[in-house]
């Protein structure tokens, strides 16, 4: 069976050529100002909160959201509303000249692999010290696959690790260099298939999470209450994998994944990617918080749970990492501030 062709740009939309997404202007080191471009995205003024907070925080805690385009960030992140487009093409360097945004997920390499080339062109518009955080494809989490047609099969990918080295590890890893981070692998539901016999999928994954090359920061993150086991944990523990601490409807709150890794897991790096407000729903709280440039509900419980995790992690001289989506509160980049004030204050 031929490899998935499809390419899709930050929002999950397929798109016909690559370039389109990924080209992207000048590196931080010369600034978004200098760009060739017209209508260059600029950086919003940092303020003087943010920047003593900075010199503050522990260097090993990386924070930063789960992408960069977005028109609503003007005054927080961009010095100007520009279209999301324009961001996902121009944006990153200004993203990265905010003094708390030392990461940025990327989103768009779930729904398809991207080239080594892609990797570096982001990689060459930030600086040394800051880190990607990269999802695997969901053709090697996910057990099925949906067609054109919308007829679900078989994932030939699922848990491959030749396809994982190929298409996912080898050309993170190469294009971004020292500025890789956590290699995420999400898991999506897996069905009842894996859910009704999890000591099964456990195996499997297992497998898989042994045969990974070393070297690089692993983490899985998964949907299904039902596998969030302390067979799975052991699994992580035994394979050098760190559990990627996520929130999602179905899942139970940051603070208890967070016990349930101290209580099994090694001290090791934190990772963590809080995408959603406990009790909310993917789509209510999108509709809620747009245009994402305000706070709206505060989640004091995940900010202070993250905000230990993130200081044990540092304690045993262990990197933090915690990328935060608009849906957690109402604005990833004012959770950051908020987070990194709260760390900053209980260190």
């Amino acid at each position: 069976m031929s490899k998935p062709t499809t390419q899709f740009n930050l929002f999950g939309e397929p798109v016909n050529d690559l370039k389109d997404i990924s080209e992207t202007g000048n590196s931080r080191k010369n600034g978004p100002g200098n760009s060739s471009r017209k209508s260059a995205v600029l950086a919003a003024p940092a303020t003087a909160a943010s920047i003593d907070i900075a010199q503050k925080l522990p260097q090993r805690i990386y924070l930063g959201t789960s992408s960069w385009a977005f028109s609503g960030w003007d005054g927080l992140i961009y010095a100007g509303t520009f279209s999301e487009q324009k961001l996902a093409q121009d944006g990153l360097s200004a993203y990265a000249q905010h003094p708390l945004c030392r990461m940025v997920g990327i989103d768009r390499t779930f729904y398809a692999p991207i080239s080594e080339r892609d990797y570096a062109r982001y990689a060459s518009q930030v600086d040394d010290g800051f880190r990607f955080l990269v999802k695997a494809p969901m053709a090697i989490t996910s057990s099925y696959v949906r067609s054109d047609e919308g007829i679900f099969n078989h994932s030939p990918y699922f848990l491959d690790v030749d396809y994982a080295i190929n298409e996912f590890i080898a050309p993170a890893t190469a294009g971004l260099g020292i500025k890789t981070g956590p290699l995420v692998f999400q898991f999506p539901p897996q069905g009842r298939q894996h859910t009704g016999n999890p000591d099964a999928w456990i195996n499997r994954l297992y497998r898989f999470l042994k045969a990974l090359p070393p070297g690089f920061l692993y983490a899985a993150e998964i949907r299904d209450p039902e596998l969030l086991t302390d067979r799975f944990l052991m699994c992580l523990k035994a394979t050098g994998v760190r559990l990627c601490v996520g929130s999602h409807a179905n899942m139970p709150v940051q603070e208890q994944q967070i016990e349930m890794m101290n209580r099994i897991l090694e001290p090791g790096a934190l990772i963590a990617r809080w995408s959603l407000h406990s009790g909310f729903k993917y789509a209510d709280a999108k509709k809620r918080y747009f245009p994402f440039n305000r706070i709206v509900d505060e989640d004091l419980e995940s900010r202070s749970s993250l905000a230990a995790a993130c200081l044990r992690a540092v304690e045993a001289n262990h990197p933090a990492f915690v990328v935060i989506n608009n849906k957690a509160e109402g604005s990833a980049p004012l959770s950051i501030e908020k987070l990194a004030a709260y760390l900053v204050n209980i260190k």
